[in-house]
């Protein structure tokens, strides 16, 4: 269910998830919860060796898990049920590289009755160069 903390017990709660999971929840181990609530969650990550694909870079799917999972726990800061994805969108604008530090902001548009929308930015750390932009609509009406 959601949660009304925020800031850094919003961090904490979240980071206690991750580490407790034993399921795909997992892959997000290496992701610091900077903070959040009220609908948002700031989180980062140091591009590891196994985040890249064949050619080097940040994997898609890693990315797309990424925004996943970043917007689930933005919206889980507001008083609602996280939902399960009804769709989820990912544009890929630039690469990062195994080193590279990456920033995740989501933020929460809209929860209603029935659905949630969700927004994603991943951006590079050291010059706030986007790497990738997502969009998160989830189904959140389970009364």
């Amino acid at each position: 269910m959601g949660t009304r903390k925020k800031g850094l017990e919003f961090a904490k709660h979240i980071t206690e998830i991750i580490a407790k999971a034993t399921g795909f929840e997992r892959h997000l181990e290496k992701v610091k919860i900077l903070g959040g609530g009220d609908g948002i969650c700031t989180a980062e990550f140091t591009v590891a060796p196994e985040h890249i694909n064949k050619g080097g870079g940040l994997h898609g799917g890693y990315t797309a898990t990424l925004v996943d999972m970043v917007t689930t726990y933005a919206l889980m800061s507001k008083p609602c049920h996280p939902g399960v994805s009804v769709e989820i969108n990912v544009s890929y604008l630039k690469g990062a590289r195994v080193g590279d530090e990456v920033l995740i902001e989501a933020n929460t548009v809209r929860a209603g009755k029935n659905l949630a929308f969700i927004d994603c930015v991943l951006k590079h750390k050291k010059n706030n160069a986007v790497i990738a932009e997502g969009t998160h609509t989830k189904y959140v009406n389970f009364e």
